[in-house]
């Protein structure tokens, strides 16, 4: 068991959201019970997976997308007033954690992609203005790309959408969870062979072709699996807690 404050002042220590900048409050977003012993973690704090929770006997629960992004809507109405009816009748603290779990060294959703397909990590680069955010490394041995592809889609667990730049096989890769696609550039500058990330726009396939760089587009709800997995089996072990995840799956 452990208290509501004292694991909010962990996970902050640990995590440390007030050095990067980002579209959401990082941290304790809702506050239900004092006491945690059961705590359950998923990638979306969405009505399905609150659901879920509830009925795990959830006393916290810790995401890797929770609410109070930039720009949306003020007013707590339809589904945003749904789900906080679920959390605080359920007394149930929320948790959210974006841009620091997709950096951190351990247990970030970049972190744990490197171990899932045995990836050396070589290093993690700024991308968008965020330190740390895009990553490199290389694989042991070199592979072609629908091999690489096909690595991807059997650790991850569904389909990846393969855009092939050329002859080249895959030895050096970049990676960065989520939407990354937009740091095309910035991966080809790293000199790699392929990049991944979790979407695809319009623009993707040209820049890849042109830049000489496969691209693979692996899931954005996919690629961000692991860290909030790896971090919830951290605090079961640090704090002596039940923990539990819940994938509410998504085809992004």
């Amino acid at each position: 068991m452990v208290h509501r404050w004292q694991l909010s002042d962990y996970l902050d220590e640990l995590l440390c959201p007030g050095r990067l900048s980002d579209f959401t409050p990082n941290g304790l977003q809702v506050e239900g019970r004092a006491e945690i012993r059961r705590l359950v973690t998923g990638v979306t704090a969405s009505a399905r997976f609150l659901a879920e929770a509830i009925e795990a006997d959830a006393d916290a629960v810790l995401v890797h997308h929770g609410y109070f992004w930039k720009g949306e809507p003020a007013p707590v109405t339809g589904m945003k007033a749904h789900r906080l009816r679920l959390l605080l009748r359920n007394d149930i603290n929320l948790f959210a954690y974006h841009l620091p779990l997709d950096v951190h060294p351990v247990f970030g959703n970049n972190a744990v992609l490197a171990d899932w397909l045995g990836i050396h990590v070589e290093g993690a680069a700024e991308a968008g203005g965020v330190p740390g955010l895009l990553w490199h490394g290389q694989l042991a041995e070199p592979i072609d790309a629908d091999a690489f592809a096909d690595r991807l889609a059997t650790r991850l667990g569904r389909w990846v959408t393969p855009v092939v730049a050329g002859p080249h096989p895959v030895k050096r890769v970049a990676w960065c969870s989520g939407g990354g696609q937009k740091f095309m550039a910035a991966a080809a500058a790293l000199r790699v062979d392929a990049y991944f990330s979790g979407e695809i726009s319009e623009p993707t396939a040209h820049e890849a072709r042109e830049l000489g760089v496969h691209y693979f587009a692996a899931g954005h709800h996919a690629t961000e699996r692991g860290g909030v997995q790896a971090l919830g089996e951290h605090l079961a072990a640090h704090f002596g807690l039940t923990h539990q995840f819940i994938d509410d799956a998504n085809p992004a």
